[in-house]
């Protein structure tokens, strides 16, 4: 059986996509939807128990997103375990196949999968930019050698759109001290116990975000303060490899807005990547900065009050 488990607080219309879209996949094995409420006011909870989920409500305070990944996976009863976020939803009734795959025909080589996210009709083009450069077209796998083999492309791993056999998450569970980035944190873990991960860019799912400059710089400073668990973990190679690709990155997007007719956007694209690198930047030192200004520059502060 696979289990589907997602994150939920106030889902809305979001929700409802999300599940009707596991609702509606084609694939020969049981499945079942696990969701974890952290405090939804917006009939969230019933809407999804409405769909047929199993509902397991925790206060607010409680969430963090490693912690309440586990907690639902602790409930399921599936073999293989699928993640998604609750403004994800499949772009075709084979998405769940496609994912699970890799795990069913290589169980002894593939621990972990992770699908291709395709922004919303209407997303910003850095947004579409960003989401193609991460999660693009061609499959692949992912391997290290090392410590010093962790950086952005070995470690990449979303719980947005992943799936793994119940068994390597029992060997290991997500960590819950982390404010973010739980996902690279296990990639790096299993990595380094001598296993790969695979990409399937078929099993896609629709997720973006038209993020404000505020919550992309705030989003960004999590995503740095976790960095050393994650895509940094490799300290200076792993830096080395962010820089390289950073640059690659700006004239790429630089490159593809003007040749793609978008030229006005340039403007709003330079200060808006300037606001992400400045939050992970900030992120990656936040051990520098005192506790009240984390919580100021973070989009989860009451992670810092605990």
């Amino acid at each position: 059986m696979i289990s589907v488990v997602i994150p939920v607080k106030n889902g809305g219309e979001d929700l409802a996509r999300c599940l009707e879209g596991i609702r509606a996949q084609t694939v020969d094995e049981d499945v079942e939807i696990v969701v974890v409420d952290s405090g939804s006011q917006d009939g969230s909870v019933a809407l999804a128990r409405a769909s047929g989920a199993l509902v397991h409500e925790i206060p607010p305070h409680e969430f963090s997103h490693g912690a309440s990944r586990n907690l639902g996976a602790s409930l399921a009863g599936g073999d293989v375990l699928v993640f998604i976020s609750q403004d994800a939803y499949p772009v075709d009734e084979r998405w769940l196949e496609r994912l699970v795959g890799p795990l069913r025909a290589e169980p002894e080589v593939v621990v972990g999968v992770y699908g291709r996210q395709l922004p919303h009709a209407g997303a910003r083009p850095p947004e579409v930019y960003f989401l193609d450069f991460l999660y693009g077209p061609q499959p692949r796998r992912q391997r290290a050698e090392g410590v010093k083999s962790l950086n952005m492309e070995t470690t990449l791993f979303s719980n947005v759109n992943s799936a793994m056999r119940r068994s390597v998450w029992e060997r290991f569970p997500f960590v819950e001290d982390i404010i973010m980035s739980e996902d690279q944190d296990w990639s790096r873990r299993v990595l380094l116990a001598g296993c790969q991960i695979a990409y399937e860019p078929m099993a896609a799912v629709r997720h973006s975000h038209n993020y404000t400059l505020t919550a992309a710089f705030r989003r960004f400073f999590d995503s740095g303060a976790s960095a050393d668990r994650a895509y940094l973990a490799g300290e200076r190679e792993s830096s080395r490899v962010l820089r390289a690709a950073a640059i690659r990155y700006a004239v790429g997007e630089l490159r593809w807005l003007w040749q793609s007719g978008q030229r006005r956007w340039i403007p709003y694209a330079a200060v808006y990547e300037s606001c992400k690198m400045l939050g992970l930047v900030l992120g990656a030192n936040h051990q520098r900065l005192p506790l009240p200004v984390k919580r100021r520059l973070s989009s989860l502060p009451s992670f810092w009050e605990r």
